[in-house]
């Protein structure tokens, strides 16, 4: 399964908070790039392990990823 995850750096933390937004209150953090990586990862399996054994539905990812382009002209 895949999950969209955001990386937020933190200035106060002085590392990364990383948010799974599809599973509520699924979030971590890590003093790198790879160590909130690696944590969001284990808040993930958790949130998925906890809510296999309680019978709670899984939600599909409502957010779509788009990429627009803008011409250097108008700029």
């Amino acid at each position: 399964m895949k999950f969209r995850v955001e990386l937020t750096y933190d200035f106060e933390y002085h590392g990364y908070v990383a948010e799974c937004s599809t599973l509520p209150g699924c979030i971590s953090q890590g003093k790198t790039k790879d160590s909130a990586l690696h944590n969001i990862r284990e808040a993930i399996r958790g949130w998925l392990r906890v809510a296999k054994e309680k019978g709670v539905h899984i939600p599909a990812d409502p957010v779509q990823e788009c990429f627009v382009s803008i011409p250097a002209s108008a700029l």
